[in-house]
């Protein structure tokens, strides 16, 4: 039996991608929120998690593009 996701399956499913993700980017900017507050910051570590948030970004950009369609 075959079962085709309708553009509300597929829109839901993206939007779960799109909260972790969030939850991900807030999470890291926590984390450069916290290593700003040590007494002498971590400039490798907080250049290291502006890279994540910056993959992410991307990841979010992609599927927003791929949901754009699915609105129609």
């Amino acid at each position: 039996m075959s079962y085709q996701l309708t553009n509300e399956d597929k829109i839901s499913i993206i939007d779960q991608h799109l909260r972790n993700l969030e939850f991900s980017k807030y999470n890291y900017q926590m984390t450069i929120l916290e290593e700003n507050a040590a007494a002498e910051p971590d400039q490798t570590a907080i250049d290291a998690v502006n890279e994540k948030i910056g993959q992410i970004s991307a990841k979010i950009a992609a599927l927003e593009a791929e949901k754009a369609p699915l609105l129609g």
